[in-house]
């Protein structure tokens, strides 16, 4: 059986798969303290694959709150090359129900006060993320989906808010003229940061309600959230049995050369802390 080199990160709710093997439960040391959860390392039907719920295993963690570098590092350390993302979302178009699946090709930022980026503390790089999900990963995602007779849609706009307040009836207007397609609350550190630890990352993310934005809906309630994404997570559950079996691992992405000539500073200058926390991702640059 060959190693892992996919994960999957979201709720717990999600690894309550059937037929899915529980193998082993990691704990992981990381520059960054500790990951949100220890990982599960599972296989169904002949193939591994690492499960991190990104709240924690019992849900404690704000998404403001979130590990996200410790998670990250994480999933690098293990050998992971491809990270699946699902995540709950509001939805800020008509045509996008409750209950949906989406696959989207893009995000704006409206969180405030999180980390960003492993750079930094001596170490300035610039890593290019112009199209912030990873094109191979989501097309296989979103033709999956199709093939299991879901309705998914691709090619919309993720909205990251910092939370954990919902929109104001105003802001979720203006993400609808701002071209948002979805809105949720966790795509952001997370997309970046494995850009920058040079992952493939891709998001399947499961539309609860519609927002605020709606004159002649309802308002979104905690209950509708959970009575629709349990709907929707069952949904994505059969989506990640079957990409189990199709994430090919073994083929190079430009995903694994995103920061290739990102660095700025010097090597040398580099201070040995800062060096070696990020020897995971770098190394193979300046080392050789």
């Amino acid at each position: 059986m060959e190693e892992a080199r996919l994960a999957f990160i979201g709720g717990t709710g999600l690894y309550r798969i059937e037929g899915l093997n529980v193998i082993d439960m990691i704990d992981v040391d990381t520059p960054f303290g500790s990951p949100s959860s220890s990982v599960t390392l599972a296989e169904y039907d002949g193939r591994k694959a690492y499960f991190l719920p990104r709240h924690g295993a019992d849900h404690r963690f704000l998404p403001t709150e979130i590990p996200v570098k410790a998670n990250i590092w994480a999933l690098k350390k293990l050998g992971v090359k491809r990270i699946v993302a699902v995540s709950a979302v509001g939805s800020l178009k008509e045509k996008i129900h409750p209950r949906d699946l989406i696959i989207p090709n893009q995000i704006i930022d409206r969180t405030k006060s999180r980390v960003h980026s492993f750079f930094g503390n001596g170490i300035v790089g610039h890593v290019g993320f112009a199209d912030p999900f990873c094109p191979a990963l989501s097309d296989l995602l979103y033709e999956t989906a199709k093939k299991l007779n879901y309705t998914v849609h691709s090619g919309e706009t993720y909205v990251c808010m910092e939370g954990p307040l919902f929109s104001t009836r105003a802001e979720s207007r203006l993400h609808q003229k701002w071209g948002g397609g979805v809105i949720g609350m966790t795509a952001l550190p997370e997309a970046k940061l494995a850009r920058e630890a040079e992952m493939c990352y891709a998001m399947l993310a499961l539309s609860t309600d519609y927002d605020c934005w709606k004159d002649d809906g309802e308002d979104v309630t905690i209950d509708i959230i959970i009575e629709n994404l349990q709907a929707a997570t069952n949904a994505a559950q059969e989506v990640i049995k079957s990409v189990i079996g199709k994430v090919d691992t073994s083929t190079r992405c430009t995903c694994e050369e995103s920061a290739r000539y990102a660095i700025i500073t010097e090597p040398s200058r580099i201070p040995k802390k800062v060096k070696d926390a990020l020897r995971i991702f770098y190394g193979k640059y300046w080392d050789t």
